[in-house]
């Protein structure tokens, strides 16, 4: 049975204060502001929002704190969070075609209406350690750098809607439908428990906030041979958009806020023969995510294996496996339970374990004589 440790409250005190004493760190250097999270650390931020349901840069800031940039950490505290909020209503669905953009890129076409924007991006860097950024970079160097536009060459989000690229193909037929599939009104997975088969709605919704790490893995898979999925990037963009609610008092849509948002359409292998065309994989984030919105289409496509006719070869393709095991919450939650006591199911199995073995000694024994 389990046994009371005396002193339990005190101990779980002391380790409270070892863990804020650990996370402020050397008191000498100047404690990290919320501020300076959210500002220089934002694709930290844009994960822990993203994967914890929840859109607010200065919770998320907070949350990464508190959590030693523990990001697994932080998205169980966001999660945790947004449970005890109130919920007055659902906005309507986002117009991303009405982005205003600070990244477009596409990998199928290269002259698309309205260009291709490079933006922010890691992409065509070095990989090499900056080390302007260790704090040596003198004052003179920035101020030629202001002087000379290095510094200052951020570009405002385009203001005027660009045309999503894939209704190219769409205006020629030849690719699938946004609408097709089953379940054109969908569910709330925040208020309705998943069931499989699930629909493609509950499917993304599920992939949306699930671990990047894991749908990575996932994807990387399908083009590795598990799932047959080497798709095209139709096109990824990132921009702000607004967020527009009907409130019943009012009868008409008003703009509630902007958000940022990485959204990522794939343009995947084709179905039939004669009216052949091409399918589609899709994957929208919130902030900076375009690995995570890349891993969500790849994955999204390969969970259509089903309803597309095609054999279900590799684990990205199974529903269940992927949509059960891709919550880091609850995976997280299942791992770290090991650490509880457990104190009775291993006494039980030591003392079988135990009996076994004597078992097999008497009877060696017994033999013997």
């Amino acid at each position: 049975m389990y046994v009371a440790v005396k002193g339990g409250e005190k101990a779980i005190a002391a380790a409270h204060r070892m863990l804020a004493r650990e996370r402020r760190g050397d008191e000498s250097v100047p404690e990290l502001s919320l501020e300076q999270i959210r500002e220089q650390l934002s694709l930290s931020v844009d994960r822990v929002m993203s994967e914890g349901s929840l859109y607010d840069p200065h919770l998320a800031a907070l949350a990464v704190k508190q959590a030693r940039g523990d990001l697994m950490e932080a998205i169980f505290l966001l999660r945790a969070y947004r449970t005890t909020l109130p919920r007055f209503g659902y906005a309507l669905p986002v117009d991303t075609s009405r982005m205003h953009i600070r990244r477009r890129i596409s990998a199928t076409f290269k002259d698309v209406p309205g260009g291709q924007i490079l933006g922010p991006t890691f992409d065509y860097t070095h990989r090499l350690l900056d080390w302007d950024l260790s704090g040596h970079r003198s004052a003179e160097k920035d101020a030629d750098a202001l002087v000379s536009g290095e510094m200052d060459g951020a570009v405002e989000a385009t203001q005027e809607a660009m045309p999503r690229v894939l209704d190219v193909l769409g205006r020629e037929g030849i690719i699938e439908s946004e609408t097709s599939g089953p379940d054109s009104e969908p569910g709330d997975l925040t208020r309705e428990p998943l069931t499989l088969p699930a629909g493609r709605s509950m499917r993304l919704q599920n992939l949306a906030r699930a671990d990047e790490g894991f749908l990575l893995a996932m994807g990387y898979s399908t083009q590795r041979g598990f799932g047959n999925s080497h798709p095209f990037v139709g096109e990824i963009r990132m921009g702000e958009v607004e967020v527009e609610f009907t409130p019943e008092e009012l009868g008409f849509p008003v703009t509630i806020g902007e958000i940022t948002l990485t959204e990522c359409e794939t343009v995947n292998q084709f179905i039939g023969s004669g009216d052949a065309r091409f399918t589609r994989g899709y994957g929208l984030t919130f902030g900076q995510g375009e690995r995570k919105a890349m891993s969500m289409a790849l994955v999204d496509r390969s969970l259509r294996a089903g309803e597309l006719g095609e054999e279900v070869r590799g684990p990205a393709q199974d529903g269940e496996f992927v949509l059960y095991h891709s919550d880091n919450v609850e995976a997280s939650g299942f791992v770290q339970h090991l650490k509880l006591p457990h104190y009775v199911d291993f006494q039980s199995e030591l003392a079988l374990v135990r009996g076994l073995r004597r078992d097999s000694t008497d009877k060696e024994e017994s033999h013997e004589r």
